[in-house]
């Protein structure tokens, strides 16, 4: 959406079948669409780590970005504000905040690349992995992180977007090298569980 008032005006018209717990404007301005316990259909279809109806076991935050620029701060600041309140109250660990390009890959490039997931998980709200791992075999990693099944090139791009936004073309030895750093910390916070 353009901006917040468009964003909300589809969030809100039934015949769109489309909702959103939260919209947080460019300026740090909050809306509050739908009760935190009801199901709101802000991702549709996908899927993340083997599981699948991502509506009904998530919160959904719309950010008002065209996907062209960074998000602005307050509208970060109020983004950190609302997801330690939420992720306090549900118990979510850092590990099961996503995006919606990593759950449909094939159908979503938001947030995008000018997200700063770095950001958040130097506040705990996300992972971000410092450094790089072996050079193993991409989609193995990918599997292991938990991202569904896609054409190669949409999987590759959902993973770039998230962390190495600032690499194009096609797949590298950084790729694979970034994916096996996030499998293997994931791996081990799972394995502290």
């Amino acid at each position: 959406m353009r901006d917040a008032t468009e964003a909300l005006e589809r969030l809100c018209a039934r015949e769109a079948e489309v909702s959103a717990h939260y919209v947080i404007g460019t300026c740090g301005t909050l809306w509050h669409l739908v009760k935190q316990e009801d199901r709101a259909w802000h991702a549709g279809a996908g899927a993340w780590q083997g599981l699948t109806d991502i509506n009904s076991r998530s919160i959904g935050i719309e950010l008002v970005n065209s996907g062209a620029h960074p998000f602005p701060e307050p509208q970060m600041r109020e983004l950190e504000i609302l997801m330690t309140a939420i992720m306090e109250h549900w118990r979510i660990p850092p590990e099961n905040v996503i995006g919606h390009s990593d759950m449909a890959p094939e159908r979503k490039e938001d947030p995008g690349p000018h997200f700063d997931w770095r950001r958040l998980a130097l506040q705990r709200l996300a992972v971000w992995p410092e450094g790089y791992g072996e050079d193993k075999a991409l989609e193995t990693s990918l599997d292991s992180i938990g991202y569904p099944k896609a054409t190669p090139g949409k999987r590759l791009q959902a993973f770039r977007f998230r962390f190495l936004p600032w690499v194009t073309g096609p797949e590298t030895a950084t790729d694979r090298r970034r994916a096996d750093a996030v499998a293997a910390a994931l791996s081990r916070i799972l394995e502290t569980k």
